[in-house]
């Protein structure tokens, strides 16, 4: 998220001067046209964003895996090729979006302090006097692992000059044996030409289990496997009950919420109520008179899959809570008062005089 830095040029940049006639600040509901002398900003409502990463495992059996169990003695070896996926990771954070009925003005006056403002491209105060940057966090996507081994490049003249696969089968179990022996009698210091030295030794070990690798692929099959990321958003106006954010499908990966081919992923979101509200009258009576902030309230986020909890957290959101205002005294002429503000709920963080 891109940032700017507000400072006071009265008539040059049009920035931010926290001082109202009596060298206290002065804020005001934001009317247009009527504020050229002052400083917009927004208070945010919260959202949820949810990154899912799944991954699809393409399985592609050997060319010999009927014959596994007879010549390799291997016991459950596919037969047919398959595609699956599953979720691999799951993260959930928050953020904020302008809401359009929290705007305020801070009035510019003369003679006065000069604070700085941090506020985001959308305009959301994020700082009085300090900095705060927003991380935004997201989920990497593991590289894709291919299946670079050519099994039949090992194959022996014996092997490819047989007449019928079982024969072929046969002769290609025979080879990983004579290469396991191999391997044994070197490591024991039994071979009849020993490699001279640690590094040549390396080697041909590693060659001679290349080998065994690509063979074996032929009996046991191969697999790869490719990622990929999606991101799913909520901004509650109020308590969600069970709806279904996205779907998943074993066959065909992350699926559109309305795609039935998938298991759904429900969201339910429950206000704690944690903040008091105020009521109509209180707040037809309240006066602008500082620095407005959000007061978040908590609320319960669940996130269930085929009856299965697979995720749950308190946070907290600034749409179920109120407003409040700083002390215009904080921001007095001298003061350095500084105060960060939560990006995506508004609520103070933090406060250093």
């Amino acid at each position: 998220m891109n940032m700017i830095k507000v400072r006071t040029t009265l008539l040059a940049s049009a920035l931010m001067t926290f001082i109202c006639a009596s060298g206290q600040t002065q804020v005001t509901p934001f009317s247009p046209g009527l504020t050229a002398n002052g400083v917009n900003y927004v208070l945010p409502k919260t959202g949820i964003k949810v990154q899912v990463v799944a991954t699809k495992t393409t399985y592609t059996p050997g060319e010999f895996c009927r014959y596994a169990e007879r010549y390799l003695h291997l016991t459950d070896v596919r037969q047919q090729a398959e595609t699956t996926w599953e979720i691999k990771e799951m993260r959930v954070t928050q953020y904020g979006t302008p809401d359009k009925d929290k705007t305020f003005t801070i009035k510019l006056k003369d003679k006065t302090v000069a604070p700085m403002a941090r506020l985001s491209s959308s305009g959301i105060l994020l700082a009085i006097n300090a900095d705060n940057d927003v991380v935004e966090t997201e989920l990497t996507v593991p590289a894709d692992v291919k299946n670079t081994i050519n099994s039949k490049s090992y194959l022996t003249e014996e092997i490819l000059s047989a007449t019928s696969t079982a024969k072929m089968a046969e002769l290609t179990a025979n080879e990983i044996y004579d290469i396991r022996e191999s391997v044994n009698a070197i490591t024991r210091g039994q071979a009849e030409n020993m490699p001279q030295d640690g590094a040549s030794l390396k080697i041909v070990i590693d060659q001679l289990k290349a080998q065994e690798t690509g063979l074996m692929q032929l009996f046991q099959g191969s697999t790869e496997q490719t990622s990929t990321k999606a991101t799913f958003a909520i901004e509650p106006e109020g308590d969600v009950k069970d709806q279904v954010l996205f779907r998943f499908s074993r066959r065909l990966g992350i699926v559109d919420a309305d795609d039935l081919s998938g298991e759904p992923i429900y969201i339910s979101i429950t206000d704690k109520k944690t903040v008091p509200l105020p009521t109509e009258e209180e707040v037809a009576k309240r006066k602008i008179t500082g620095v407005v902030y959000n007061q978040p309230s908590e609320a319960v986020v669940v996130m269930t899959m085929a009856g299965q909890e697979i995720y749950r957290n308190t946070m907290p959101f600034a749409q179920f809570g109120t407003i409040d205002m700083l002390m215009p005294a904080l921001f007095n002429k001298g003061a350095t008062t500084k105060v960060l503000f939560n990006p995506a709920t508004g609520g103070i963080e933090k406060i250093v005089e």
